[in-house]
């Protein structure tokens, strides 16, 4: 099943997308909106509003190799704030502080339940589904400070969606996709992971408790690729979805929903 959350006149609320009729289902009950609505009449919203935003950097082997890490290195972790994620159409906005901008697709686990040093055999019991995603990083500031969290963190910087799927399946080896204007620029497959899906999910639980919501970015194939104001980012992985993002320079984006 396909979840996206979306606004309807003063309610914001998940529902299922019915691709065939063009049109979402109301999942809150509460809401006493029991007829599919079209989609003309909803406006999509990012799917998740998470707590935190957990991300493995270094977690393919072949993007190991490029940053001169040994692949048998673990990932590192490291946060996003929730006021960085943005949702499919809404647009990057490239911040005057910095001078490159990079795109990474990404995999991005979002959690159903509460957990805390789950086990890798438990983690599908926990998840809620599958999103795409784009690891938006100011590279030059990256390299300027000792931690990330400039780099990584600014608004719009954690594209999602463009819904959750929640047929899980095994998401092992998947194949993820960046396109720049149509053009395919990165791509790689969770087969090259260093640590699976299921994996750092166990692990990041070991390290801090993940809440309904909360999103695991499972880290980049090598070549991440610039971005330029007037760019389309198209973050694609099979069987999840496609996430389309416009790139804009800041004072140029629409505001946010």
């Amino acid at each position: 099943m396909k979840v996206l959350r979306v606004r309807h006149g003063d309610a914001a609320f998940y529902a299922q997308l019915l691709m065939e009729q063009n049109a979402v289902r109301c999942l809150d009950k509460t809401l006493g909106l029991d007829a599919p609505i079209p989609l003309a009449e909803v406006a999509v919203l990012a799917p998740v509003t998470p707590s935190k935003v957990v991300c493995a950097a270094g977690n393919f082997r072949d993007r190991l190799r490029e940053m001169g890490r040994d692949p048998s290195d673990g990932p590192m972790l490291f946060l996003k704030p929730p006021s960085a994620v943005i949702g499919s159409g809404q647009a990057i906005v490239l911040p005057r502080a910095s001078a490159r901008v990079e795109a990474e697709c990404e995999l991005a686990l979002v959690m159903g339940r509460a957990c805390r040093n789950v086990a890798p055999a438990d983690v599908p019991k926990h998840l809620f589904g599958l999103a795409c995603a784009n690891d938006v990083t100011a590279v030059d500031l990256r390299q300027r400070d000792e931690t990330l969290g400039r780099a990584k963190g600014y608004d719009t910087f954690a594209p999602i969606g463009p819904w959750i799927e929640t047929e899980l399946g095994d998401p092992a080896s998947l194949t993820l996709r960046l396109l720049i204007n149509g053009q395919t620029v990165q791509t790689g497959s969770c087969a090259d992971m260093a640590v699976g899906p299921f994996e750092l999910v166990s692990f990041v639980s070991s390290v801090m408790t993940l809440l309904p919501g909360d999103v695991i970015l499972a880290g980049s194939p090598a070549r991440p690729c610039p971005l330029t104001p007037g760019d389309e980012a198209r973050v694609e992985i099979d069987g999840v979805g496609v996430l389309i993002n416009p790139v804009r320079a800041e004072g140029e984006a629409a505001p946010l929903q």
